[in-house]
């Protein structure tokens, strides 16, 4: 009989433990943070299994582009174009500004889109004519500043030969002058 006593205890706080634990699960499951951070958890591993069927993932990626590099299609359809982009946003945004480039060269302008371009046309003209005047008044300006620039060349370079021949037939006469007094000594 002494260790049905001491039995029964251990038993008691087992059972105290596991009740204990139980109660602390429902608490943490009825949890209004609890909840919101389990929901916040699985909205943000669904976005995140979003983004890698665009985007794709590294590993898919490379794989792509090996498979790509590797093999040339035969068909060019809806299906293959889908399969080439898939994880890839570049790719896709680059087919669909071809497709849009293709649908606006094939359709004639719309009434408004040529009233629009003339308007913006008419708008610009102006602006046109201003651009043309400052550019030819820019030009007038620098032709002016470089024929100053070029007449104050010349006239240093003119200067400076005349300065650099006078120095040198003063040298090449008092090389005389020494050659002279050397012969005469």
């Amino acid at each position: 009989m002494g260790d049905e006593p001491a039995e029964l205890r251990r038993d008691i706080e087992r059972r105290r433990e596991d009740l204990g634990e139980t109660i602390d699960a429902i608490g943490d499951r009825v949890s209004p943070g609890r909840m919101i951070e389990r929901r916040r958890n699985r909205m943000a591993s669904g976005m995140q299994s979003f983004k890698e069927r665009v985007m794709g993932s590294v590993s898919s990626g490379t794989e792509m582009m090996g498979d790509a590099a590797g093999s040339v299609r035969e068909h060019v359809g809806p299906d293959a174009v889908r399969q080439q982009t898939a994880g890839s946003p570049l790719g896709a945004g680059l087919v669909a500004f071809g497709i849009g480039f293709i649908a606006a060269a094939a359709l004639p302008p719309t009434p408004r889109e040529t009233e629009a371009a003339r308007k913006a046309q008419d708008a610009l003209e102006p602006a046109k004519d201003a651009i043309a005047q400052s550019a030819q008044a820019i030009a007038g300006d620098l032709k002016e500043g470089a024929s100053t620039a070029a007449a104050d060349v010349k006239d240093a370079a003119t200067e400076a030969a005349g300065t650099v021949a006078e120095s040198a037939k003063q040298e090449a006469t008092a090389a005389k002058e020494d050659v002279r007094g050397i012969t005469s000594s």
